[in-house]
């Protein structure tokens, strides 16, 4: 396997910047996610990386090579689509064995690569059946195999699961790690799911409008976003945005939400001083609100205020509750056992400590 190192990497098409100056060094068996929403860039990247595209600045190099003007076939990688690209007409053992025949690797080293990949992805009982008698798992498990068998210096993923169901999608992602942990590939996936992204990176790359917007493990994405959109792109249920003021009482700093004053845990305030009297942007999680008191034993600073329930979902082990707070919609995360009600007038408690204070103008996070 091999780093992958990109340099000022940039793609335009006609007077469309689709990438702008990506700078990235993905470490040898890295599990590395392209996240965000469509159109920001993260296929088309991949692509570059590929060969697939050719690019507009900057460097590509895989291990110590630099790839920019070698042919896909020559950059050993394999990558993933997400509509598997099959060939119909071939049986899967086939499929597989394909890109080694090609290559005019020895027939007993093929035969041995595909039965160690069919082996790998439990697809052995599968090689002898042609892609329209498959499943769609058993397709991407086909596809995944024929990556394998290449041993290649990097895997490429392109939204390898979209086309699944939603149990399936979950069963996929378990197998993507089992197969990294077992291969210990260089990986870089592309996904809009930020449950994919969470769930299998080691890093994850939040992109938007062909910009990184953070690069970071999937903690410290979620819990220290660097600005409004990765905070609210990161977490499902979205994390909540409401306008605010810092005020100053006393030696107390306090967060004014439609007449409602919190006060902010005393360790903020030396971060927050050049702030008072402006108004601000806060996020909170819909998990780090409650409609109950916190347990004593919480040891967090937790601050209440009035909010009116519009919209109970039981979700099984959970409830998210749809509220308007401040005079603005809210979602908060909150035990089944909850007596809440739709129209009802209810307590809610914040967690202060987990609060993220953005500037207005810049969206930036407050550090």
């Amino acid at each position: 396997m091999a780093q992958v190192i990109l340099n000022n990497l940039t793609k335009r098409f006609g007077e469309v910047t689709a990438v702008d100056k990506f700078n990235l060094q993905i470490q040898d068996k890295e599990f590395l996610v392209l996240v965000g929403p469509s159109g920001c860039g993260k296929t088309t990247t991949l692509r570059m990386v590929a060969g697939l595209e050719e690019v507009t600045e900057g460097e590509i190099f895989i291990g110590d090579e630099h790839v920019n003007d070698l042919e896909p076939k020559d950059r050993n990688i394999a990558m993933v689509f997400q509509n598997y690209a099959l060939y119909p007409h071939m049986k899967v053992y086939q499929n597989i064995a394909f890109g080694l025949k090609l290559r005019r690797v020895p027939k007993q080293e093929i035969d041995q690569r595909v039965r160690f990949a069919a082996k790998t992805l439990g697809i052995e009982g599968l090689l002898d059946r042609v892609p329209k008698e498959l499943s769609g798992g058993q397709k991407q498990r086909v596809a995944l195999g024929r990556a394998v068998v290449r041993q290649p210096d990097v895997f490429l993923f392109d939204e390898p699961l979209s086309n699944l169901d939603a149990k399936l999608r979950v069963d996929m992602r378990e197998e993507l790690s089992k197969l990294h942990r077992r291969l210990e590939a260089t990986s870089i996936y592309v996904t809009h799911d930020q449950v994919e992204a969470m769930t299998l990176g080691d890093r994850i790359v939040v992109m938007k409008g062909g910009r990184i917007q953070q690069v970071g493990s999937p903690h410290e994405v979620y819990s220290f976003p660097t600005n409004k959109f990765v905070a609210g792109f990161v977490g499902s249920p979205a994390m909540n945005f409401l306008p605010g003021r810092l005020l100053a009482e006393d030696s107390d700093l306090r967060l004014e939400l439609d007449g409602c004053r919190l006060e902010l845990p005393p360790e903020r305030s030396s971060r927050y001083q050049e702030y008072v009297g402006k108004e601000v942007i806060v996020g909170i999680r819909p998990e780090d609100m409650s409609d109950r008191p916190p347990a004593v034993e919480d040891g967090a600073k937790h601050e209440k205020a009035k909010a009116t329930v519009e919209v109970v979902e039981t979700l099984g082990a959970e409830v998210i509750l749809s509220l308007t707070m401040a005079g603005v919609p809210v979602r908060a995360r909150v035990k089944a056992d909850t007596r809440a009600k739709v129209s009802e007038t209810i307590d809610l408690f914040l967690n202060m400590d987990k609060l993220h204070l953005f500037d207005t103008e810049t969206e930036e996070v407050i550090r």
